[in-house]
């Protein structure tokens, strides 16, 4: 019998081309991204000192990534690869059960696919988590299905456990896998000492994540932010479930029948409605925190075609060999548009880099620097060279030494008193578009101040960001 080549390497080359094309995003960098890269650059022991205080749910990352900006220098290329690497990770997983469970073309079709997906192709050129989460996920998925399969061995068992650990502490939101993965025994009525051994494995991963979980709990204010549901953040997931539940049924899904749809389904649905409930306890829903349960639609829309071909192929044989091809064309040719938008800087709120040249620009001797809210540090903390010589006339203890992503500002009064006896001041903060009302007393008495004893004489906004040239409108000795 003539062995085939695998066909998961197709997959993986194609989802790299994806990622590398236009990584960069022209040598912009957004805020998000801006927190990885800062505090990457930190030593170990200041790392620490922050998770104690503030993202450890992202401690892990941090940690992985300073030791890839100490390996090959801090850059686009080093805070980006990582997650192209994982998502065609993911790909090949995608690939290899797809090929398992539904043939061959199915495979090679969902894998081509998840690269595609708008989601996907958002987070394939992130500088965090979430691509990595989603590789670690297709690997768990992989090594469910091959136990049920009736392949798995002791260290297959293993692997899930420490897979899925390590997603959870890369966000330990990805544990909604495990109901999923449960859904996935239940619905193939997998034997008693298989549903024991996931159960075994599952409570490991849960208690290695515990910690993290129950100490990130104390850091609860990062994600206040989030707003609660609404109607229409419900569209988007119902169109979701709505195409795998299509998908799912041409797969022909039946009890006790390890399929594309028992596995891709709950994989797609599951975490999709947990995130959904526990966002009904407290404001939690973003679709990045389960950007992995897209393996359950790439996993999907495989088997559509795979079907599709094998409908074609008595009638049409020739023709079927191109029906994959053909259908991935045509997608690159309608996503287009959209995969473009997605690779240039418009397609985040901001860019730090952009309007850390503006700053380069604009300062001369002698000028202050004031960060309106003081969340806009991240600019001078990734581009330093280009704030030297100005003073942060705000700042009482660097982001460093007070283990936070922002540092920590000094009161109302030393900030209003320190701006009064400048004569210029470089005000960094959101462009007019982007940017929300001032809230905390600090950032009031920045505005108050300057409105009322400054005038601007230089104002740049480029790619979300603003920085305005103030001077005195009276002498200083009036401070």
């Amino acid at each position: 019998m003539r062995h085939r080549p695998p066909l998961w390497p197709i997959p993986v080359l194609w989802t790299l081309a994806l990622g590398l094309w236009g990584l960069s995003r022209q040598d912009s960098v957004w805020r998000d991204e801006a927190a990885t890269w800062q505090v990457a650059g930190r030593p170990v022991a200041d790392i620490w000192h922050m998770l104690g205080q503030v993202d450890a749910v992202h401690g892990l990352y941090y940690l992985l990534m300073h030791g890839l900006f100490e390996c090959f220098g801090a850059g686009t290329t080093t805070l980006r690869l990582p997650s192209v690497l994982a998502t065609a990770v993911a790909a090949a997983c995608v690939t290899v059960i797809g090929g398992r469970l539904a043939g061959g073309w199915a495979g090679l079709a969902g894998g081509l696919a998840f690269g595609l997906l708008p989601a996907v192709q958002f987070y394939l050129q992130e500088g965090r988590p979430y691509a990595l989460v989603a590789a670690g996920a297709g690997i768990s998925t992989l090594l469910l299905v091959t136990v049920l399969q009736g392949r798995g061995r002791t260290r297959h068992w293993a692997g899930y456990a420490g897979t899925v650990a390590v997603c959870g502490l890369l966000n330990w939101l990805s544990l909604l896998i495990l109901p999923a993965h449960l859904a996935t025994l239940l619905w193939t009525r997998a034997r008693r000492g298989t549903r024991v051994r996931w159960a075994v494995a599952a409570t490991l991963a849960v208690t290695a994540v515990a910690p993290l979980i129950l100490f990130s709990r104390r850091q609860s204010d990062q994600v206040s932010w989030i707003p609660p549901l609404t109607w229409h953040m419900l569209i988007g997931p119902a169109i979701l479930l709505a195409l795998g539940g299509l998908g799912a049924l041409l797969d022909r899904p039946r009890e006790k029948r390890l399929s594309v749809a028992a596995v891709a389904l709950p994989l797609l649905a599951v975490p999709q409605l947990c995130l959904l409930g526990l966002s009904l306890v407290r404001p939690l829903f973003l679709d990045r925190y389960v950007l992995f349960s897209m393996l359950g639609l790439a996993l999907l829309i495989g088997t559509a075609l795979g079907t599709a071909v094998r409908a074609t192929r008595p009638r049409f044989p020739r023709t079927s060999l191109w029906l994959v091809p053909a259908v991935v064309a045509v997608a690159v040719a309608a996503l287009l548009p959209q995969s473009l938008a997605k690779r240039s800087p418009a397609s985040r709120v901001d860019d730090v880099l952009a309007i850390a040249e503006d700053v380069r620009r604009l300062k001369e001797g002698g000028d202050a620097v004031v960060f309106l809210p003081a969340a806009r540090r991240d600019t001078a903390l990734v581009s330093p060279g280009h704030f030297t010589g100005l003073r942060d006339i705000a700042l009482a203890e660097s982001p460093v030494a007070s283990g936070t992503l922002k540092g920590e500002e000094a009161d109302p009064a030393r900030i209003r008193s320190a701006m009064l006896a400048q004569h210029r001041i470089l005000l960094v903060t959101d462009a007019s578009d982007v940017a929300r009302p001032v809230s905390n007393e600090r950032d009031k008495a920045k505005a108050a101040v300057l409105k009322e004893h400054f005038t601007v004489v230089a104002d740049e906004q480029v790619r979300g960001r603003r920085v305005t040239v103030y001077e005195r409108l009276e002498p200083a000795k009036d401070a």
